[in-house]
């Protein structure tokens, strides 16, 4: 039997701690994508407080036809459970929350989970809750916990409710490689690095997801299973976040999302592919997008200035959105039809080139152990990220996996390759070509740096041309400084 664990997010525990124990009322926002672990999170924090008791409520799902009694009857029926005492209902939230503060004591930890369900329909939510929180006087700790989202950007963080009675702000990012390998592991996966890298760059960091392992199975049995069966977690995720978040309103956000699963596009290319108006419509649902997390913002930046261009783009920063709208959605009738049963992973067409791109994206997320395993100190960078330069008359164009900028006019050109085989020796006129289009001002040095899984060939071992050659498999063990 595989033992659930808890791992990583040593930083928000502790930033939790040291709130805690301070003498007052403590007010607390924690926010991220669905499965990404927020709840957990308080709970074991709340787990190393066992003097504290816990009171966790969390939201009802929206349904058809739900009203905003639906919610506070779901919140009394929770109650009543903490509180071991019959069913009872309540016709007001002053009622319902006064009703709490009759039974919470001192530094007790109250845990409101999804509370943009709670409030979504009711208009006096927001209002009562403001009233009954600036009531209190016990050193509690209130936790307001939802999935990343307009609603609690709007009706929280940016409130006047609650302007200045935030204590503090958590938002959970996807674990980092090494501990999305530990916990991994401790699913019960037992495969090569490589099968591990093509599991991570489909299952990203989110804790839900790394925990659906059947022990013993392959990494392409486990992509089955998951993502290519039917009523499978991650052929019905997509769905479910998405009415989830945006609430039957998600047609527009997935036409967004369409055109950039094949890569990292300008806003003006979106809008060209989508049929948005100039009407400022498409600039508020990219920003919705970025703010619940599956989409990134890359800013162009000139070498000469170190000043970012106008110029940005814009990619799919979550790793199952981009495999499920690239690889899940166009199999789905065979999947719905039990067609997929007798068909091998590796036959989809453009899997394996697909899986190198997922790798970028993962790496990504993970810049903070690219820039020390190039043994470059984060004050030395100016600007980092994936780099397009675009054609024009007087340049060509080039696409950068990962260009750094530091303090020193150094520019190191990176190069990402995913593949079971050993690299050639082709892959130096390859990343030289990219070298060559790039415009780079004078007294800048360019050095290119190679990520790699699968090995390399001993020609390109020798061949002094990278300054640094890296094994990705490395980043699951290794510990970097910073």
């Amino acid at each position: 039997m595989v033992t659930q664990v808890f791992i990583g997010r040593k930083n928000e525990l502790n930033r939790l701690k040291a709130i805690h124990k301070k003498k007052t009322p403590n007010l607390v926002v924690v926010k991220g994508r669905r499965r990404i672990g927020k709840s957990r999170l308080i709970n074991f924090f709340a787990s190393s407080c066992p003097e504290n008791r816990l009171w966790d409520f969390a939201g009802l799902a929206p349904q058809e036809g739900m009203h905003d009694q639906s919610q506070r009857d779901h919140f009394a029926r929770q109650l009543a459970t903490h509180l071991k005492l019959p069913p009872f209902t309540f016709q007001d939230w002053t009622d319902a929350l006064e009703h709490l503060s009759r039974h919470i004591k001192l530094s007790d930890i109250i845990l409101l989970d999804e509370i943009s369900w709670m409030g979504s329909k009711d208009p006096s939510f927001i209002p009562k809750l403001k009233a009954w929180w600036d009531k209190q006087q016990l050193p509690i700790m209130v936790v307001f916990c939802g999935s990343v989202s307009t609603w609690i950007e709007e009706n929280i963080l940016k409130s006047t409710a609650f302007f200045g009675r935030i204590n503090l702000t958590i938002t959970l990012e996807p674990l980092p490689i090494r501990d999305a390998n530990k916990l991994l592991r401790n699913s019960g996966f037992q495969g090569s690095d490589y099968d591990t890298y093509k599991l991570l760059s489909i299952l990203g960091g989110i804790p839900w997801y790394l925990e659906q392992i059947t022990p013993g199975q392959t990494a392409d049995d486990l992509i089955k299973q998951l993502c290519f069966e039917k009523d499978s977690l991650l052929v019905l995720e997509f769905d479910r976040i998405f009415n989830d978040l945006f609430h039957g309103k998600g047609a527009s956000y997935k036409k967004i999302l369409d055109s950039l699963k094949d890569g990292m596009k300008a806003l003006a290319d979106v809008r060209k592919i989508t049929g948005f108006p100039h009407s400022g419509t498409l600039s508020s649902l990219m920003e919705h997008l970025m703010i619940a997390g599956f989409v990134s913002k890359q800013n162009l930046w000139s070498f000469k200035t170190n000043k970012p261009l106008k110029q940005s783009l814009y990619r799919i920063s979550d790793p199952y959105m981009r495999f499920y709208l690239k690889l899940i959605e166009p199999q789905r009738n065979k999947i719905d039809l039990h067609s997929f049963q007798n068909t091998a992973i590796s036959s989809l067409s453009g899997f394996e080139t697909h899986i190198g791109l997922q790798l970028e994206q993962l790496l990504l997320q993970n810049r903070n152990v690219l820039l020390a395993s190039i043994g470059i100190n984060p004050d030395d960078m100016i600007a980092s990220g994936p780099f397009r330069q675009s054609k024009s008359t007087i340049k060509a164009g080039c696409h950068i996996d990962f260009l750094v900028q530091t303090t020193t006019k150094n520019l190191f050109v990176c190069e990402f390759k995913f593949q079971r085989r050993a690299l050639g020796i082709d892959v130096i006129p390859e990343v030289q070509d990219k070298i060559t289009a790039l415009k780079v001002p004078r007294g800048f040095a360019v050095i290119p740096v190679l990520f790699h899984i699968g090995g390399v060939s001993s020609n390109v071992a020798t061949s002094d041309y990278f300054y640094r050659i890296i094994d990705i498999s490395d980043f699951l063990e290794k510990e970097y400084p910073w």
